[in-house]
């Protein structure tokens, strides 16, 4: 073969006059004839093999220059025939290479044919490639039918993209190379490949699970051209250029690069890449179409892939911390968050790992306050992944978590989230006790902080103390020493030596102690030690004689000075290994190693028992702060965030944490949520903490459900209890195999079958009666021992018991009423009232604290469940009445003195002077409680019923009459139903029947409760006699209860009732008053209609208490239209600053609501403006602009918006103060002004213009052009110009000398003279002091005409001034409201028929 084949750049080149030796196309075959000429090539590969390339190689050509025109059957056959051809040479070649013997020519041979199929194959594949992507676009937007048809020939493409990888894959991964001169493969033919590979990456379903076989052999096949073909530098260009063009590819490179450095081992390929990522520059990064998003997600599934291969390139991508892009951002900071979790953790780093690890945690910890929230939210994800994995050094725990803490007040949605899951994290993993709250554990930490002081200050005590070495006292004795040893040695004279055996005759004792020369050796260092030189020496030289044999006083064989000193030294000195014997006996000076080495480590424990304490502390600081914020967090208006607080609070209670249950309860009230999401949540929550319990059996199960039940009853509030009661009546109503056992638990607890206590019994039967709401036997067939339990002998030592088991009972009175059928009622001489009834009347007389609450229920029981109950409840009265005349006679002798100087027509008055307060008050409450469950009882209870028993005989009369009738009472049916008139009589005179009764029957002389009505009068209007708080309260709510009775006996009353508002000195009195004015307003509207200024003027009442149950009634009143709405709104706008954070929220709220109905704020703001301007009210201007900024966001409409821009311009006019014009001012500065808006402002030029030379004015004017020129088109950003210019001009040279165009215009015919004068309204008197928030205020509307507020017509009455006296002497009626003091004008309200209330 005299010919090579060159792969072309070009498909087109092979047909042009080549080099020399170059091969050229030579017959280029027609589409018609290639089915001919394919059939040879097919038969010519049976025959020859796969090096029949070389010859029909110009047929496989010809099909790619025809390839628009050719057939598919054409294709698909080249295609096939093809494939065939490689896998042929990747069968043949292996042989061929291994052998010795090949030829140059069979080696050319061999290598055109490798060069030419491949070449063919990959083209081919291409075009294939490119043809298939048309047809799916250009079917994509077409109906089923047509996109299977178009598609019907490349229905196999897929399958034979995977074959020809395959075949790619089998013949490159030989070791082809040895085919070429000196293994030198040349790039076109690499890229040949490369290029088809590349191309078949383009597809946009190659990341599709479907794309998975595909994928994984283009990636093999570019990791056998990278590692072995040197494609290393042209493949990471390729990644990047094609992550710039297809952000799909992201997770594939991933992948394939992660292939490429581990199993093909080419590492150097992540660098390559990453350093071309590095290289971006920011500005690049941030022009759209860059590709970063993909660039950002190829780091994070890389990062995934493969962490530790990142780290050495890390410092390339920390650059871009610093860029504009956040995308970017976010992906590095994922890379080291997993570095983190999977490369530098545990405990085996080195020095340069910690080092590294630190270094990433603070440039994590700095993106925790990015400048992009989805940055700060994604780090914060990391950092719960990092917790989790338990990655997370100690040292930066408290750190991490003063971070999260304050990232909930973050301002994005989603950081706020994150923020909550890692606070979740920290608490599910932490390495500190959760259970021990920071009060907990103050104790324990000062105790040991005590200890360690202690400690310190031994170690401190000790150190002065030199540790002097024995070589160094040696030095210093030596001298002296040394003339004593001389001195002994010498001829001593006679006196000398009787003197010495004195000496020694005295200290034979301690010397025969010294058994051993060890021993005597001890005794001659504490001579030496104490100064006893010459005992030392003496006793030296006789040890020698007495231990001859001893090592240490072997020297003194010969007696010489320098002996005896070197044995002397040795003896003090000591050998290195004896001198920790030696010393062992000699004084404390000079302090062991082993008891200094003892209490270091003592002083260590103890500090680390001290900083473990301090780190403790600060977490459980940490978590009390976050338990707060999230707490508050439940009742946002976003789910997510409320789902995920829900979240928290099951998680700090399954873990214990301290003050956990505070959310828990908090969360309850969700279960009334609108949003299904939110009441799921936390439904599941609590079904999870409290209805799954664990246990070995059902008996344990039921038990445990039962004390994490009774556990959240213990001291719940009534709200509590009825939120929980939908969740226990959902769990009863599931069908759990635990309901039988957990009654059975209750019941044993209740019962007293098993030891518990009387919290504990409440919260069971209070169980019991959440489960009889979903089955009401359980209750109803163990009436009996509920009342021989709670309600018998001893049910005056346990009122609230009682009360709770009353509570149970009503629950099965629930679904009797909500039948049609004839009510349920048991006979009046029934067990339970009998017990009833007994406990009430004797309670009457009993000073209990507990007893009202018990007797509200058991008259609400008897009317509910008994029959004829307000027969029962006359004898009830009765009764009472009795026991406590009886009490007053017992006490009578005691009082007779008394009693003569009271008046003797006023019997009553006469008793009442003599009874105990607390017993007089409770029969008071009971009258008022019988009068309104009588009422309740005649309007629901006796309604219904007439209703039923009508509707049955309408039945009956239907069917009794015959067919011949039916068609005309069809008829007449009809005609009434069209008139409206159906039941409507019936109706009418049922509810007639019920007012008469209530107007004249239950206040009548023979009924008991009449009798009641003048002494409660008497006790309310009278308060300087009658001034035990109980029964000033008692009364005053009786009062109330009796009022509901009747029109008339509401309006004999309500100057009393409002009296009592105004002037009582009891808050709780007011509160109560309140809220009984509001239900009266309710039931008698155009009677309450004139008050209805009094009950705002509470909004201003000076007990926090009072404030919040009047905001709290008149939010009910108005949004369910029972009051009309007026400018009186504006007292609760002064809440919205208030100081007690919860009535804030709920003036909130309240605007919140109103603002869903129609313009109703809109239409108040001007009046809301006047009357918080008002120079008497004294506001500052902070909190005006505070309640300002909140009522004008609920103005959204630029209708609305442009109106009232032109309401507050006119109300310049007006305005006599320049604080009135700052507040206007101010005002229409907090609009969110729109072109409408200001074309309106231009307009009303002239109303304020006078006033811009007030700073207060003209700074709030300017900030409203400020804001309109933001974004505004160049024609409109002019006309703002311009009025800028103008509000400019008047405030730095007045409005006298600035000409205005509009005023030249208008006054044409005055000769041109702009000249005005601006009268200005002086200035209010500066004598009268401001009154502070919380008084009320006169009423505005008595000044002129002229007046900051819109004029109204009102009553010009002069109020006395009425206070309470305690003279008993007075006349009592002193202390009501005067008749002139009654409103008079009353304004009719409109309200529904008696019948449709009955019906409702």
């Amino acid at each position: 073969m005299s010919w090579d084949f060159f792969v072309p750049v070009c498909v087109g080149d092979l047909v042009k006059t080549g080099g020399i030796n170059q091969y050229v196309v030579q017959d280029v075959v027609s589409p018609k004839q290639l089915p001919a000429f394919l059939s040879r090539f097919k038969s010519a590969l049976r025959s020859q093999g796969a090096l029949c390339i070389l010859e029909h190689f110009d047929t496989g050509y010809s099909v790619l220059q025809h390839y628009n025109s050719v057939e598919l059957g054409v294709k698909e056959d080249t295609l096939e025939l093809l494939v065939q051809v490689v896998s042929g040479l990747a069968v043949s070649l292996p042989a061929l290479l291994v052998s010795t013997s090949l030829s140059a020519a069979e080696r050319k041979e061999n290598l055109n044919a490798v060069k030419m199929s491949i070449f063919l194959l990959c083209k081919l594949t291409e075009n294939l490639e490119s043809e298939s992507y048309r047809q799916n676009i250009v079917t994509a937007h077409g109906k089923g039918g047509k996109k299977a048809k178009a598609g019907e020939g490349l229905l196999q493409w897929d399958s034979e993209r995977e074959n020809v990888l395959q075949a790619l894959v089998h013949l490159l991964q030989l070791d082809i190379r040895s085919l070429w001169s000196l293994s030198l493969v040349e790039e076109e033919f690499i890229g040949c490949v490369t290029c088809c590979c590349y191309k078949l990456l383009e597809n946009p379903t190659i990341s599709h699970v479907k794309s998975k076989p595909t994928r994984d052999c283009i990636i093999h096949l570019l990791g056998l051209l990278i590692k072995k073909y040197n494609h290393l530098l042209g493949a990471s260009v390729k990644v990047i250029q094609l992550l710039q063009h297809f952000e799909q590819l992201s997770s594939v490179f991933a992948q394939a690069v992660s292939v490429w450095s581990t199993e093909y081992g080419v590492r150097a390929i992540i660098g390559e890449v990453i350093r071309e990522i590095g290289q971006k520059s920011n500005e690049e990064l941030a022009r759209e179409g860059s590709g970063v998003k993909a660039f950002a997600s190829f780091l994070s599934e890389l990062s995934s892939m493969v962490p530790e291969l990142m780290i050495p390139n890390i410092s390339v991508l920390i650059t871009h911390l610093e860029g504009e892009s956040h995308t970017m951002r976010v992906a590095v900071c994922e890379v080291l968050g997993e570095i983190l979790v999977r490369v530098l953790c545990g405990d085996g780093l080195d020095e340069s790992g910690k080092a590294d690890r630190d270094r990433f945690f603070d440039t994590l910890q700095e993106h925790l306050h990015d400048t992009h929230s989805h940055v700060r939210a994604r780090v914060l994800q990391f950092y719960t992944r990092i917790v989790n994995s338990k990655a997370l050094p100690l040292c930066r725990y408290s750190e991490v978590m003063e971070l999260a803490v304050g990232r909930l007040m973050d301002k994005s949605i989603n950081a706020v989230k994150s923020a909550i899951q890692l606070l979740a994290a920290f608490i599910a993993h932490n390495p500190y006790s959760c259970k021990l709250s920071s009060a907990d554990l103050k104790k324990p930490l000062e105790k040991e902080m005590a200890k360690l002081r202690e400690l310190k200050e031994k170690l401190e005590g000790r150190a002065p103390v030199a540790v002097i070495k024995a070589s160094e006292l040696w030095s210093a004795m030596e001298p002296e020493l040394l003339v004593t040893v001389r001195t002994e040695l010498q001829p001593a004279t006679e006196v000398e030596k009787d003197q010495q055996e004195d000496e020694e005759e005295g200290e034979v004792e301690e010397e025969k102690e010294a058994e051993d020369d060890r021993a005597t050796a001890v005794k001659i260092a504490q001579y030496l030690r104490v100064n006893k030189y010459r005992n030392a020496v003496k006793l030296c030289i006789r040890a020698h004689s007495c231990f001859p044999e001893s090592e240490m006083f072997a020297a003194l064989f010969t007696l010489t000075p320098e002996t005896l000193m070197d044995t002397l030294a040795l003896i003090f000195k000591g050998s290195d290994e004896d001198t920790s014997e030696l010393s062992q006996n000699l004084p404390p000076t000079p302090q062991k190693e082993g008891e200094k080495e003892g209490e270091d480590g003592e002083l260590k424990k103890q500090e680390m028992l001290v900083q473990y304490l301090k780190d403790t502390e600060t977490f459980a600081l940490q978590v009390e702060r976050a338990i707060s914020v999230i707490n508050a967090m439940l009742y946002w208006k976003t789910t997510s965030v409320v789902q995920e607080a829900v979240q928290f609070c099951v998680t700090v209670c399954e873990f214990s944490v301290a003050n956990s249950v505070s959310g828990v309860r908090k969360m309850l009230p969700l279960v009334w949520s609108t949003d299904a999401a939110i009441k799921d949540a936390v439904v599941q929550a609590y079904r999870r903490l409290y209805l799954n319990p664990q246990g070995d059996t059902i008996r344990i199960k039921a038990q445990t459900l039962v004390d994490n039940l009774s556990e959240l009853m213990v001291d719940a509030s009534l709200g509590t209890i009825q939120c929980l009661e939908e969740i226990v009546q959902e769990f009863f109503s599931s069908g759990s195999n635990l309901q039988s056992n957990v009654v059975q638990v209750l019941w044993e607890r209740f019962t007293g079958k098993r030891e518990t206590s009387g919290l504990h019994k409440r919260a069971a039967v209070l169980l019991l009666g959440m489960a009889a709401r979903a089955e009401r036997e359980v209750v109803l067939s163990n009436l009996d021992t509920l009342c021989s339990v709670a309600l018998g002998e001893k049910v005056t030592e346990d009122f609230l018991l009682a009360r709770d088991s009353v509570i149970t009972i009503c629950s099965i009175t629930d679904h009797v009423r909500q039948s049609k059928g004839a009510p349920f009622r048991l006979p009046q001489d029934h067990q339970l009232f009998t017990c009833l009834t007994q406990a009430v009347a004797e309670g009457v007389v009993m000073e209990d604290p507990y007893w009202q609450s018990f007797m509200e229920q058991a008259v609400r029981l008897i009317y509910f469940l008994a029959e004829s109950p307000d027969q029962l409840c006359s004898r009830l009265l009765q009764r009472s009445a009795r026991l406590l005349l009886d009490q007053i006679a017992e006490g009578g002798e005691l009082n007779k003195d008394v009693s003569q100087k009271q008046d003797g027509s006023q019997e009553s008055n006469e008793q009442g002077e003599q009874v105990s307060c607390v017993c007089l008050a409770q029969l008071l409450a009971l009258c008022g409680c019988l009068a309104f469950w009588q009422v309740s009882h005649l309007e629901r209870s006796v309604s219904a019923e007439l209703r039923r028993r009508r509707g049955e005989t309408e039945e009956r009369e239907e069917k009794e009459k015959g067919p011949s009738k039916a068609k005309q009472v069809a008829n007449e049916s009809a005609m009434e139903e069209e008139l409206g008139l159906i039941g409507a009589s019936a109706e009418d005179t049922e509810a007639e029947l019920i007012r008469k009764i209530c107007e004249t029957e239950l206040l009548a002389e023979e009924n008991l409760l009449c009798a009641f009505l003048p002494l409660l009068v008497r006790v309310c209007s009278s308060p300087g006699r009658y001034s035990h708080p109980q029964l000033t309260t008692a009364s005053c709510l009786a009062l109330s209860q009796y009022m509901m009775i009747s029109p008339s006996v509401c309006e004999e009353n309500i100057r009393l009732m409002f009296t009592v508002l105004e002037r009582s000195a009891l808050p709780v009195v007011r509160a109560n008053a309140i809220i009984a004015l509001g239900d009266l307003t309710v039931r008698f509207p155009n009677i309450l209609e004139p008050w209805t200024q009094n009950l705002y003027a509470r909004l201003s009442d000076d007990v926090p208490s009072v404030r919040q149950t009047a905001v709290t009634v008149l939010t009910q009143l108005v949004l369910k239209d029972v009051l009309k709405v007026k400018g009186q709104v504006s007292e609760v706008a002064v809440l919205l600053i208030d100081p007690v954070p919860h009535i804030t929220s709920l003036a909130l709220n309240f605007f919140n609501e109103l603002a869903t109905k129609d313009n109703a704020i809109y239409n108040l703001l001007p009046d809301i403006i006047s009357r918080l301007s008002d120079p008497e009210r004294g506001m500052s201007s902070e909190d005006f602009n505070t309640i300002m900024k909140q009522l004008f966001s609920y103005i959204t409409k630029e209708r609305q918006t442009e109106s009232l821009v032109e309401k507050m311009c006119q109300r310049f006019r007006t305005a006599k103060t320049e604080r009135q014009w700052c507040d206007l001012a101010m005002s229409l500065s907090l609009l969110s002004m729109c072109e409408r808006g200001f074309k309106r402002l231009q307009e009303c030029w002239e109303c304020y213009s006078d006033k811009l030379t007030e700073p207060g004015v003209y700074q709030p004017l300017l900030s409203i052009t400020a804001k309109l020129r933001r974004g505004a088109k160049p024609q409109f950003k002019a006309q703002v110009d311009e009025f800028e210019k103008r509000l400019t001009a008047v405030h730095t040279r007045g409005l006298e000398n600035v000409e205005s165009p509009e005023m030249d215009e208008e006054n044409p015919k005055e000769g041109g003279s702009t000249d005005k004068t601006v009268a200005r309204t002086p200035l209010p008197t500066r004598g009268r002091a401001k009154t502070t928030r919380g008084q009320a205020k006169p009423s505005v509307s008595s000044r002129g005409d002229d007046s900051f507020v819109t004029p109204h017509k009102s009553r010009k009455t002069k109020k006395p001034v009425i206070t309470f006296s305690s003279d008993e002497e007075e006349d009592e009626e002193d202390a009501v409201m005067t008749e002139n003091e009654t409103p008079k004008v009353t304004t009719p309200i409109s309200r529904t028929s008696r019948r449709a209330r009955l019906r409702n």
